[in-house]
């Protein structure tokens, strides 16, 4: 998408392989701004492990500390290629970057740490807060649900729970979950299943509200969702949520090894039931995330939540030029910087179908199609009419790149010319 002069924009990858440039909202900005768009695969992940196994001494490297020190790093490696591809001078080109959800907070973060290397940042559901007991997660989804759907939802868990007494191993069966053998797994698989909807909830509502008027089994109903949509069509991986499969140290695809690392070491993120009026299980607790950090890595694991808000600020982030915004349906909203000002503006997309990372994946579909297409949204106005504030945000933080001084300075910016029409 590159013209003349114009911008870079990196999408930074989070935590999972990194496959090229995916094909979201970032790629309208980049041929909208004329930018190059580069991306980089997160340390560990993908093929960027940099050990052949994955024992907990070993991932004494992995942090989003060291990520944003390979971000700047790659930021400065890429920008002498370029202007030795191109032939230009040694003047910096314009940077943007963007990330969804953990790179989102990688994406305001690295604005925070390194200003001088980029322009701006998009931190689209930047859970930039580390939480040690997120009970907002599971309050959310009930929200999100509906009441309705919410108390079905609760009636599916306590009959599980049941059955689990009486004969776990043939309700494990019905959801393709037999090789869970831990009880508190199956229930954490049960309960994330129901979160993968968090963007579209009338793709689990509808089907177990109906099954609740006909009388007809809740499990099996639910056990029909979870296969066809959170195995089949969002490629979830069951053995990912086994213990003794994340006690694994040889590298695979599902990389749950990994970001349960960086879950049990910074920033925690445990999605424990409340107290009371919860969807998920209660035995879905403080103690399970601890005991299971404690079983897969160790002793002596555990999240310094303090130290990692302390060092970046959690929402109180004092940064420039970033820009947050979030799904009103999106759990991780609640780890996010939802309050805005001049420097650091805060936008909700308010609608029925917007979940996470809307404003640059879209809302979600069936069968899933991430395409940043805003079409299958129960609001598309609203996502243009944020979109179109991060275009005025982006436009003017490039502009001001351009104007900053001299040549030694290090915020001299190349960049293309401004464009902020409205997609």
């Amino acid at each position: 998408y590159r013209v003349s002069d114009g911008p870079i924009f990196l999408k930074i990858c989070g935590e999972s392989s990194c496959n090229g440039i995916v094909n979201d909202y970032t790629a309208v900005l980049a041929k909208k701004f004329g930018a190059a768009l580069v991306s980089l695969e997160h340390r560990y992940y993908g093929k960027s492990s940099p050990f052949k196994y994955l024992t907990t001494e070993n991932l004494r490297f992995l942090s989003s500390k060291q990520a944003l020190f390979d971000l700047a790093v790659f930021r400065q490696h890429y920008q002498d290629y370029f202007n030795t591809k191109f032939n230009i001078s040694s003047a910096s080109s314009s940077w943007f970057v963007f990330g969804v959800s953990y790179s989102g907070a990688l994406s305001a973060w690295f604005r925070l740490k390194f200003p001088h290397l980029t322009c701006g940042s998009l931190a689209s559901s930047g859970v930039v807060l580390a939480v040690y007991n997120f009970t907002e997660f599971d309050q959310q989804i009930g929200e999100s649900a509906g009441a309705e759907c919410k108390a079905v939802l609760q009636e599916i868990t306590k009959l599980v729970e049941e059955q689990l007494q009486s004969d776990g191993r043939s309700v494990k069966s019905l959801f393709s979950a037999s090789m869970l053998s831990n009880d508190v797994d199956f229930l954490y698989f049960l309960a994330d299943a129901a979160v993968t909807a968090y963007g579209n909830p009338d793709v689990l509502c509808s089907p177990l509200i109906d099954a609740k008027k006909n009388g007809e089994d809740l499990v099996e109903a639910y056990a029909h969702f979870v296969k066809d949509y959170y195995i089949d069509s969002f490629g979830t991986s069951v053995l990912s949520y086994d213990q003794h499969y994340l006690k694994n140290t040889t590298p695979n695809e599902t990389a749950a090894r990994l970001w349960w690392f960086q879950v049990c070491t910074e920033v925690a993120y445990f999605q424990v039931a409340p107290e009371s009026d919860s969807i998920r299980s209660s035995k879905i607790d403080t103690r399970y995330h601890l005991d299971l950090c404690k079983n897969v890595f160790g002793e002596g694991i555990y999240p310094s939540v303090d130290m990692t808000n302390l060092y970046y600020g959690g929402t109180r982030i004092a940064g420039s030029k970033i820009v947050f915004s979030n799904g009103s349906q999106d759990p991780w909203r609640h780890a996010s910087k939802q309050t805005s000002s001049e420097d650091l503006p805060s936008y909700l997309i308010k609608c029925h179908n917007c979940g996470h990372g809307t404003d640059l994946r879209g809302c979600p579909q069936e069968p899933l199609n991430i395409e940043g297409d805003a079409t299958n949204c129960t609001s598309p106005e609203a996502v243009k009419k944020v979109r179109q504030q991060i275009i005025e945000h982006i436009d003017l933080w490039l502009s001001q790149c351009q104007d900053t001084g001299d040549d030694d300075e290090p915020g001299l910016f190349l960049t293309g010319k401004r464009m902020v029409s409205a997609l």
